[in-house]
């Protein structure tokens, strides 16, 4: 099990490749610049052939940088991007992401999203958990300070306090949640390099971890770093869960995690 911002990782991870990848195109982007900036000062005393295959080196270092951007863009996880695209021109997904938050603490970053127009924030214990500040960032960028006024590990859920605002905008907590076989969901989070992604999925069933006395749900959806916190949002637009990692299982393959709606109820008193 994979808790995002959490010290449990396998190997590597589809998004660790792209940043991996990036990382690369990077260096691939220097090493041409500085290639370049050699070759043009050495022209200067080359004779007119060596000149020329200066040139048709860097234009193959160019191609090649080219077609690690396009390999990129070929990996599956960018999908994310085209698809929040295309969400977010939906009046009812643009009223969800003003209420969801970015969450960074001196050593993390993850998402959360408001409760209350008093600025009651859920999140991930573990994105919050030991952290000496925490800043809560609106997609306005407004940010404001916040603090821990409940914690709650053993389901990996927190309650953060934010001051200072008055009628912050805020999603609908279901009361209730039991899933439904391929219900088609909503969530928006703060992945890999990216804030205020809105993605879909559908719900498979609860799954009971060795380490967790309480079941959560799977979610057939491109969940990856960054999504801790995230809330899940039925067609109703009410939150029935919040996301708090991936797995890899024996039937369904990489599937996101998400803790169901009842279990925050029970513990705060809304």
């Amino acid at each position: 099990m994979d808790r995002e911002n959490g010290n449990d990782f396998e190997p590597i991870s589809e998004e660790e490749l792209i940043e991996l990848v990036l990382e690369e195109q990077r260096k691939a982007l220097e090493k041409e610049r500085e290639k370049r900036l050699s070759g043009v000062q050495e022209t200067k005393k080359k004779p007119k052939p060596v000149r020329l295959f200066a040139w048709v080196m860097a234009l193959m270092l160019a191609f090649s940088t080219f077609a690690v951007i396009f390999e990129i863009f070929s990996i599956p996880a960018i999908e994310f991007l085209k698809t929040s695209a295309k969400l977010s021109g939906q009046d009812d997904i643009q009223t969800y992401k003003q209420a969801v938050v970015e969450i960074q603490t001196n050593d993390s970053k993850g998402t959360g999203f408001a409760i209350s127009e008093d600025g009651h924030i859920v999140t991930n214990d573990h994105i919050i958990e030991d952290a000496l500040t925490i800043t809560v960032i609106f997609p306005d960028d407004l940010l404001l300070k916040g603090e821990v006024i409940a914690s709650y590990p053993d389901i990996d859920l927190a309650i953060v306090k934010v001051e200072g605002e008055e009628k912050l905008p805020y999603l609908t907590l279901a009361d209730s949640y039991t899933p439904t076989e391929n219900e088609p969901i909503y969530f928006i989070g703060n992945p890999l390099y990216f804030t205020g992604i809105a993605n879909e999925g559908k719900v498979i069933d609860y799954r009971k971890l060795s380490d967790w006395d309480e079941e959560v749900i799977m979610l057939d959806a491109p969940v990856y770093r960054g999504n801790s916190g995230s809330p899940v949002i039925n067609r109703e637009g009410q939150v029935i869960g919040i996301v708090f990692a991936t797995l890899d299982d024996d039937t369904y393959g990489r599937v996101g995690l998400f803790v169901p709606v009842d279990l925050l109820q029970e513990q705060y008193p809304f």
